[in-house]
């Protein structure tokens, strides 16, 4: 008897292995659900437990019909495969049948069930009263092939034989997601459908999209063998024809019809929509036996240049390499491994193995942001593929992490989408390093990006122990936007390059450290009425893009006086290389007014002119010149600029509403005014405005705690697993933010909103509110893996609906600081100027049975297992690192902030293995 649905779902998904394989019963009666497949050559799929989705190289070439969300069940096209069985009638394997549909719900007669790993998906769908088992396998390969593949074991079950007419059916869109309500039916006209030998070819001759009318070179196609790699006996390639006059993709008449036996290899027909139908031989399974049938979604971007009626070697070859059950078998175990490789740098042991297993998740999902970007998979159905400035930062923390060899390469280039005026590139390329200047003329400046560099390169720094990365000399990048995109560079043309120039013409250049200090100066400088720095277009929260002229972020102006303080303790430490002075750009002088001629910080005026002087002298060229300043000096300026907006923030910025609780005012609208605090609307607080007044030491030890008791009376909803991003502000807020405009609850208008809630967390853990912290971490895991109310697979959603609902998940920044403050605060492994720092702070919980709690991370470029011994389960607090040993040796350290520092000499004079174990012994400290 089937399950309830209601048992379905407090069931919920499970785990089957070690290695983060999950189940989940009745995968279909969750809306919304899926899951991406992905590979570093390109190829971006998407399947649902119902094997809707689509299949993409990019915004101008989907293979398959492009989805966002609510696609998912509106649309009948999908991945299909369909079984004529005799005696019974059609029936998909995917579960995409009229009648299956129609039957669907508590007395369906059939069993379904997902299981899916790293990086791979299973649907497992049985019909009781036709004796037949499908098990439908996708993944996309880890090769340097565009393609998705797609294996259907059809197994008899039942006590008879059973005759079976296969046909696969997917349907091929071949186009940009712009002829969606741009052109869709004349772009059909464009097509040139082939069969061959394996399959349906389909290359539209033009593009009709935003490149204008071009030759097409992409070729899409749908490639079928039965498991021993015979061909298909047939082909419907044209939707029309294989759907019939009244029919549709879920009844398709040359599925229900006995007798249509479509076309044969070699067939050519022009200007129609069309679909990979591919109709194998007639099958008798015997009970018991079984037969497998393989797909293959494939995208040539220079074409398969066809010949005749057999298809080019390139079609040929796809076939050989993945066209049978045993190269899929092959290929499928050679993913999981490319997949399991990419996580296993990063591991973690607590007392619950489901949060060890669900952190396997957690952990793939960076490289999913890496790969999709913010796009193309069906919530994330906004911008046209790539990532934004502030994700090539934070993607880096968990690269970082994971691999650490290339991050060095990839931070260095990432410094060239830097301008000189303080702002950065928005048009970002596939390529690391590369950026272009704004197709779109959109003069926007978040000003929060700034700050991420920085924060990135500390941590990298720390790390590695390489301080002379900051000396390293990169190129800035220019467009026609100056002033922080206030004003218009009408020098400047698309002819001369996205590289600022000197003005006698040779290419300018300074170091990662100068760069670092034009960003943060300039947002130093850049100051609003109240004395923050101006809001700009936004902040963090996109949704903050109504203040431009007049609104100021406190929130970030903590986080720039917190890099400010620590960039100018990092200078000092330069000393440790014997450099005595620093070369930087001769213009960045009247912002370094310690050193040249001071500046009255509270006069705003001032603070103004100061700027606009400096962008007088780099909107278009640049001298060349360099003065030189010595490290002890620029670091005074520097803390003196991060003392006065400190002193600034904490005696101006801290609000008390009439119930006596007291936090730090997050904005200004764009009429000046304070944002948060009492408000005919009631209490308004941001929990943005707390993280980095925490997280950059300006809250002291006091407003520390105050900030966690207002925050747990204003922002703590216990039904969403944590913090709301805001209160309700009561409508909308047409002098501050779009995101006002959303529903309450919802994405940034006080959704529990993952991303900011896990910087609560690190923030919290930094300033010692480890019992806080952990319960924040704690909330978000526990309530990600209630399926019953979260409804989510594994991992961290961006956000938590108001209905408890996980939404746009897989592919946000969240899951890099999740990490991030496991390993470095809770954990405690972290770098010091390339030294390891440990210094725990688990608590009792997390212990497992025996007294132990582990983490595998790579450090000094050895794979190191650290396994704590709390042999009492004594709480945070109570215990202190009592010895440290590798391989039963003792290892001398530093004792510091509750923990042991290690030399990096240390850890390199252990033999040559690459992997090592430490085991940290705690007792009552």
């Amino acid at each position: 008897m089937a399950k309830t649905m209601t048992e379905d779902m407090k069931t919920g998904w499970r785990f089957i292995d070690n290695d983060g394989a999950f189940r989940l019963d009745a995968p279909h009666r969750t809306s919304y659900l899926y899951f991406p497949l992905v590979n570093e050559a390109g190829m971006m799929s998407v399947v649902t437990p119902t094997l809707h989705g689509d299949c993409k190289t990019g915004q101008n070439s989907f293979l398959t019909l492009p989805v966002s969300v609510e696609d998912l069940h509106n649309t009948r096209s999908a991945r299909n495969f369909w079984v004529r069985i005799a005696g019974y009638g059609p029936w998909s394997a995917t579960g995409n049948s009229a009648r299956q549909l129609a039957e669907a719900g508590e007395a369906e007669n059939q069993d379904v069930a997902l299981e899916a790993g790293l990086l791979w998906h299973k649907v497992i769908r049985e019909s009781r009263a036709a004796g037949l088992r499908a098990e439908v396998t996708n993944f996309v390969p880890a090769s340097s092939d565009q393609v998705e593949l797609m294996q259907v074991v059809l197994t008899n079950t039942g006590d008879r034989p059973l005759t079976l007419t296969p046909t696969a059916a997917v349907p091929i869109y071949g186009r940009s997601a712009d002829n969606l309500r741009d052109h869709r039916h004349v772009t059909s006209l464009l097509h040139r459908i082939r069969t061959v030998r394996h399959g349906v070819t389909v290359q539209p001759t033009l593009t009709f999209d935003e490149r204008g009318h071009r030759p097409n070179t992409v070729t899409y196609a749908v490639l079928g063998a039965e498991g021993d790699g015979a061909p298909p006996r047939s082909f419907f390639p044209v939707v029309e024809d294989f759907i019939g006059e009244g029919g549709n993709l879920e009844w398709p008449a040359a599925v229900v019809q006995q007798g249509m036996t479509g076309a044969p290899a070699g067939s050519a027909v022009d200007g129609y929509e069309a679909i990979g139908a591919l109709r194998f031989a007639d099958v008798t399974l015997s009970p018991g036996e079984s037969r497998a049938y393989v797909l293959i979604l494939a995208v040539a971007a220079d074409g398969f240049k066809q010949s005749g009626i057999e298809a080019s070697a390139g079609i040929n070859e796809l076939v050989q390499r993945y066209g049978s059950a045993a190269r899929f078998a092959e290929w499928l175990d050679r993913t999981r491994a490319h997949w399991q490789a990419k996580v296993a740098p990063l591991a973690f042991h607590t007392a619950d193995p489901r949060f060890d297993g669900w952190l396997k998740w957690v952990t793939v999902q960076p490289f999913l942001r890496r790969l999709f970007g913010n796009s193309f998979v069906p919530y994330h159905d906004y911008g046209r593929g790539g990532r934004g400035w502030r994700d090539l930062w934070q993607d880096c923390l968990a690269l970082l992490m994971l691999e650490p060899e290339p991050v060095h390469d990839l931070l260095f280039s990432s410094f060239a989408g830097v301008r000189m005026d303080g702002s950065n590139a928005t048009i970002i390329g596939s390529r690391p390093g590369e950026f272009m200047a704004d197709r779109n003329n959109i003069p926007r400046v978040w000003m929060d990006h700034g700050a991420w560099p920085y924060l990135t390169t500390r941590l990298y720094i720390d790390r590695s122990g390489d301080l002379g990365f900051l000396l390293q000399e990169q190129t800035y990048f220019k467009d026609a936007h100056i002033n922080r995109c206030q004003a218009h560079d009408e020098a400047w043309s698309a002819e001369q390059g996205t590289l600022l120039r000197t003005r006698p013409g040779a290419i300018a250049r300074g170091s990662v450290l100068e760069h670092l200090l034009v960003q943060h100066l300039t947002a130093f400088f850049n100051a609003g009425a109240a004395g923050n720095i101006l809001l700009e277009g936004a902040d963090w929260n996109d949704g903050m893009d109504m203040a431009r002229e007049r609104g100021e972020s406190v929130a970030f102006s903590a986080l720039y006086a917190g890099n400010l303080a620590d960039l100018g303790q990092l200078v000092l430490a330069l000393g440790r290389l014997g450099v005595t002075e620093v070369q930087l750009a001769a213009e960045l002088l009247p912002l370094l007014d310690t050193l040249a001629e001071p500046v009255n910080y509270a006069d705003v005026t001032a603070r103004q002119d100061r700027l606009h002087r400096y962008f007088a002298t780099c909107s278009h060229t640049i001298s060349g010149d360099k003065i030189k300043v010595r490290p002890a000096d620029l670091g005074r300026d520097l803390a003196a600029k991060a003392d006065w907006l400190t002193a600034h923030l904490r005696q101006h910025e801290w609000v008390t509403d009439r119930a006596g609780y007291g936090w730090f005012n997050g904005y200004y609208d764009n009429d000046g005014q304070r944002v948060e605090g009492d408000s005919p609307h009631g209490v308004r607080m941001t929990l943005t405005g707390q993280v980095f007044a925490l997280m950059g030491g300006i809250a002291s030890d006091t407003q520390a705690q105050a900030i966690v008791r207002s925050a747990d009376r204003y922002l703590y909803e216990h039904r969403l697993g944590g913090y709301r991003l805001n209160t309700d502000f009561g409508g909308m807020q047409f002098n501050l933010g779009r995101c006002f405009g959303f529903a309450f609850g919802h994405k940034e208008n006080g959704a529990m909103f993952s991303h900011m809630a896990v910087m609560y967390a690190n923030a919290l853990y930094r300033r010692g509110l480890v019992r806080d912290g952990f319960r924040v971490l704690d909330g978000i895991y526990q309530h990600c893996a209630d399926f019953a109310t979260a409804r989510i697979y594994p991992g961290l959603p961006e956000y938590i609906s108001e209905r408890g609902r996980g939404l746009y998940p897989w592919l946000t920044g969240s899951a890099s600081w999740y990490l991030l403050t496991l390993l470095n605060e809770v954990f405690g492994v972290r770098g010091e100027l390339g030294d390891l720092v440990l210094a725990p702070k688990l608590v009792a919980a997390q212990f497992d049975e025996r007294g132990q709690a582990a983490v595998a991370a790579q450090f000094a470029g050895r794979q190191i297992e650290i396994v704590y011994h709390n042999p009492r389960r004594l709480e945070f607090g109570a215990y202190a690192i009592r010895r440290i040993a590798a391989d039963g040796v003792d290892l001398p350290g530093a004792r510091v902030d509750q923990g042991v520092r290690i030399a990096r000499e240390v850890i390199a004079a252990l033999g040559t293995p690459a992997a090592l174990r430490l085991d940290i012994e705690l007792d009552e400290g």
